[in-house]
């Protein structure tokens, strides 16, 4: 089905209504980001053992203030050992070894942000430091089963509904995250109010996808990426603010709370027309293209939006009115164009959010007080879309992809190879361009897969390639679980699939100015086009040229063709005289 063309179009296209749902699509952005990133923010504080007496001898038991730190705590570099205390053997009057904190942690109060986390709540630090990274990657995993199971629900009971189902049950489990009594409590809660706040955007992504025309598609998702970074960007303040982690969790709950109140209404999220002609949902398709003409303001005929004209746009093996028609996970397994796209971009994906920590180690060096790693990362990354929304259109799909994914693979190479022998302005410049191409690896890698799925299984298709980048972004809580000892293994693997995924990245077809696929049948019918266009060859006929070809032979060079032929078989006696031009009606004689 034609939905961008025999049904769009003639409804208003990209018109006012369309706008206007677009805006409104966008706003959630924000929040959600909001409620992704005030996990991932925290950091561990400055931290020293508490001084233990008990651990020294009588005569120092008596001091206080500098003296006491200097005779109960060891030095480390410019500070205070964060993990260890001395300790003395009975009746020395110097310390013989180091043993762990008995008596908790000294926290300081941070330069800016939260002066209370579950750091100092629960002192996950030294010996419970590894919880930290355990936490951020069950959060992200949340993410990853979110992404398949509403992604699954998404195609089966529609887009909206997916919408206010993960949103509605983000509500309690954010609360739920703010009033946690226990680590474990918080470690339950957050995977799941991952796997809520995947639904959401996914459901949201897959909508405002849909609702464009191919004009005008990109422009709209890099927007949407700008609300994003917009969101992520105003963390830190509401951080200040809120000072209590707990509040600034309460905070982003009550802002998803005012979402439900306001995307809850069907006229600012309506069900997305394509999807429910798509799973041959005849009524509400028509009352749903009905709405969009109306909004649009465009006035068609009532034979536009009656049963015979929507089903003559299904397949063409439809009999009568079609039940609706979902497909299952296997369906898309068996299927062979479709599963390789999908395969290749979920591929990409996970490379471009997998190999950013190789590139954000580098920036451990440069420590200024407030963030300065968290708004260099929002700052590139809306870079990288604004570098989209200037090639791609242009470029096509698959070329841009390309030339993101060489330009991370040979920035991480260099790091790898030589970083011992670059200064250090060069190692973070690389570092640099290498977190923004793999940022833009990564959000046009799901938008071309959103442009490549059929609509039956775009939500399918969209959430298993947004667990493959999930899968990716946890290596960098991965690697701190492990201390960073398989760190170079980590950079090295990643490195050599960007380069590699090269060579898959030309098997993908390019979908610029094409309108979204419909069924399954659409989907496995794309075809890749050339990477090379060669000029198109025409064989030429003797005494034609190129240009009396294409624009239809003159009476004059007929006429020259028939003279020279009859040269040539005036030679052959028995062979019968040609007609002049312009009688062709008259007799022919014989030679």
């Amino acid at each position: 089905m034609e939905f961008d063309a025999r049904l769009l179009r003639p409804a208003g296209g990209f018109g006012r209504r369309a706008r206007l749902l677009a805006a409104a699509s966008w706003v959630p952005n924000a929040a959600l980001a909001l409620g992704f990133f005030a996990g991932l923010l925290l950091a561990p504080p400055e931290h020293r053992c508490r001084p233990d007496p008990a651990l020294l001898p009588p005569a120092l038991r008596n001091l206080s203030g500098r003296a006491l730190l200097a005779t109960a705590v060891p030095r480390s570099g410019a500070g205070w050992s964060r993990c260890l205390l001395y300790s003395y053997a009975p009746g020395a009057a110097r310390p013989n070894r180091t043993g762990p904190c008995t008596r908790g942690w000294h926290y300081a109060p941070p330069a800016a942000g939260l002066s209370a986390s579950p750091f100092t709540q629960w002192d996950l630090v030294c010996s419970d430091g590894w919880k930290v990274p355990l936490e951020q990657t069950t959060y992200l995993l949340g993410w990853l089963s979110g992404c398949i199971a509403l992604g699954l629900t998404c195609d089966r009971f529609g887009r909206r509904a997916a919408f206010l189902f993960s949103l509605v049950l983000a509500l309690p489990l954010g609360i739920g995250v703010a009033l946690a009594l226990n680590y474990v409590m918080l470690l339950v809660l957050r995977l799941l109010l991952g796997a809520a706040l995947a639904g959401t955007f996914l459901s949201l992504y897959v909508a405002r996808l849909e609702l464009c025309d191919p004009p005008h598609r990109l422009m709209v998702v890099m927007v949407a990426g700008f609300f994003w970074v917009a969101g992520e960007l105003l963390l830190p303040g509401l951080a200040v603010l809120c000072r209590q982690w707990w509040l600034l969790q309460g905070a982003v709950t009550l802002i998803l709370a005012l979402l439900t109140t306001c995307w809850g209404c069907p006229s600012l999220f309506p069900e997305s027309p394509r999807w429910l002609l798509a799973t041959h949902q005849l009524e509400k398709g028509r009352r749903g293209l009905r709405a969009l003409a109306e909004g649009n303001g465009v006035s068609l005929e009532d034979e536009f939006y009656s049963q015979e004209h929507l089903l003559a746009e299904l397949e063409p093996a439809s009999e009568g009115a079609p039940l609706p028609r979902y497909h299952t996970l296997c369906e898309v397994f068996g299927t062979r164009v479709i599963w390789k796209n999908s395969l290749i971009l979920g591929f990409t994906a996970l490379i471009g959010c997998g190999i950013r920590p190789c590139f954000t180690r580098n920036l451990a060096p440069y420590p200024p007080p407030f963030y300065f790693s968290y708004f260099l990362l929002a700052a590139l990354e809306a870079t990288a879309c604004l570098f989209l929304c200037l090639t791609v259109n242009r470029f096509g799909r698959r070329p841009i992809l390309l030339l993101c994914t060489i330009l991370t693979g040979i920035s991480s190479l260099l790091l790898l190879a030589l970083t011992q022998y670059l200064l250090e302005w060069i190692i973070l410049t690389l570092s640099v361009l290498g977190i923004a191409f793999s940022q833009a690896v990564t959000m046009l890698s799901v938008f071309f897969a959103g442009e490549l799925l059929p609509t039956v299984v775009r939500g399918t298709g969209l959430g298993f390639i947004l667990a493959a980048s999930m899968v990716g972004r946890a290596a960098g809580p991965l690697m701190d679980l492990q201390n960073n000892r398989s760190f170079f293994l980590h950079h090295v693997v990643f490195a050599s699939f960007a380069i590699l995924s090269v060579l898959s990245i030309m098997l993908l077809p390019e979908s610029k100015g094409r309108g979204l696929p419909e069924s399954l049948q659409d989907g496995e019918s794309q075809r890749r086009p050339p990477l090379f266009r060669a000029p198109r060859r025409r064989d030429q006929l003797p005494l034609l040229s190129p240009r009396s070809l294409a624009a239809g032979p003159p009476a004059q060079d007929y006429a020259r063709l028939v003279t020279a032929t009859k040269k040539m078989l005036g030679s052959h006696q028995g062979w019968r005289r040609l007609p002049e031009p312009g009688l062709a009606g008259a007799p022919q004689g014989e030679t």
